[in-house]
């Protein structure tokens, strides 16, 4: 009775379609709102007409309640006009939770999107932890839009996350916990009990992995991982034995505002919603204002020339011993002045099959996770480090603007 109890309970929620409330009570002191804000005016700003398109940053604004309009308004419609061809699946579904939560049609995407995940399998039994980052944002934005047909593809992806035995990837744990509790709320009438079995079972055994990352100041994993960190534990249905002391970590997140740790959009986008009380499970429940038909204002001024064209000398490195294939390839290209990073590889790539390379979906956007066939390893402790001249980037393929001439190199590095 107990049970069916707390059945009819899930079931009136969803029903209800009331958006997800936080388990614990913590949330910023009124004398630090300005702190936040001032934080999503930062990131907001990043939203231009030469900026890569970013979803997160869009979803964020819109859970946070957005404050530059025609910046809202231009990520939505270029969003809209994004191919789905050119998308990964994690891509995918954040642009599908971006449209969702700024109200608009996703189209075609969402069958797309199922189509991909029916056919989706991991690499090995035992994948790294981080390429499932980009399958459980599509398990949520599916169980978003209809939890009846997504329940098979959940189902599966839970079996596989229970028998994988890769190293635990806190970013990854929380975005499942996300997906696996919006598909445990949302678990169709009639279905067959051993799915919320299943579920539970991930989830208890996910929140109790993030729970093991909780740092004595409040820190889960590091400060960026711990914005999504906060999402799942603030919602999961099966919690932790560790008990979270959510307001420690509110307080250190905020201390750690104040001393400028948060300036990437993208680490944004990560922990504003949990600052404004709010997860990815609301993105369904957002209000939209009336006018969001609007189209964004086009600048009075004359539209400017075509930006000229500039080189880019991109280098792909790998000496690292013990990998099969050991190279050193260089290649001039030619993009236009203001592209990002990303656009040079795709160019290399296709003047050059050397060049092939391809990219993950993380908590930090896209990265590269391929180039001519070596790939990063979490177990060998290797990754695709990119330099300008010989100094690290500090942004993402998907950020980082080249100037004319500068020499990048992509380098096969172990830490």
């Amino acid at each position: 009775m107990a049970w069916f109890t707390l059945y009819l309970l899930n079931l009136l929620w969803v029903m209800a379609g009331t958006s997800t409330h936080t388990r614990s009570s913590c949330s910023v002191p009124p004398a630090q709102k300005d702190l936040v804000n001032g934080l999503q005016v930062l990131m907001e700003s990043s939203v231009t007409h030469s900026a890569y398109p970013n979803p997160s940053v869009l979803i964020a604004m819109n859970l946070a309640g957005a404050y530059n309009l025609e910046a809202q308004k231009l990520l939505t419609y270029k969003l809209m006009a994004s191919d789905t061809a050119d998308l990964t699946i994690g891509q995918l579904a954040l642009t599908i939770m971006a449209l969702t939560s700024s109200c608009r049609d996703t189209g075609n995407k969402v069958s797309i999107l199922q189509r991909q995940m029916e056919k989706w399998a991991p690499s090995s039994p035992n994948a790294e932890a981080s390429s499932f980052y980009g399958p459980s944002l599509a398990v949520l934005a599916l169980c978003q839009k209809n939890p009846e047909t997504t329940l098979p593809i959940a189902a599966r992806f839970a079996k596989t996350l229970l028998a994988n035995s890769s190293p635990f990837n806190i970013d990854t744990g929380a975005m499942a916990t996300l997906a696996l509790t919006c598909m445990y709320n949302k678990i169709p009438v009639g279905s067959e009990e051993g799915y919320r079995t299943l579920f539970g079972q991930v989830l208890k055994d996910t929140v109790e992995s993030i729970s093991m990352r909780i740092k004595d100041s409040g820190i889960i994993g590091n400060i960026y991982s711990t914005g999504l960190a906060m999402q799942a534990l603030s919602v999961t249905p099966e919690q932790p034995n560790k008990e979270w002391n959510c307001k420690r970590t509110m307080d250190t997140i905020l201390n750690e505002i104040k001393q400028g740790k948060f300036h990437n959009p993208m680490s944004i986008a990560q922990v504003l919603p949990s600052l404004k009380g709010k997860t990815y499970l609301d993105v369904p429940h957002v209000s939209c204002s009336p006018d969001h038909e609007v189209q964004p204002t086009l600048p009075n001024s004359p539209s400017p020339p075509s930006a000229a064209n500039i080189t880019v000398i991109y280098t792909i490195n790998n000496q690292l011993r013990g990998v099969e294939l050991l190279f050193n390839v260089t290649i001039n290209v030619s993009v236009k002045s203001g592209s990002v990073l990303l656009v040079v590889l795709e160019e290399a790539q296709r003047k050059s099959p050397t060049f092939k390379f391809e990219t993950t979906m993380t908590s930090w956007g896209l990265v590269i996770s391929s180039i001519n066939n070596i790939a990063e390893n979490v177990n060998h402790k290797t990754y695709w480090q990119f330099l300008s001249g010989k100094t690290p980037l500090n942004e993402g393929v998907a950020d980082y603007i080249p100037f004319n001439h500068e020499h990048i190199t992509a380098n096969f590095t172990q830490y």
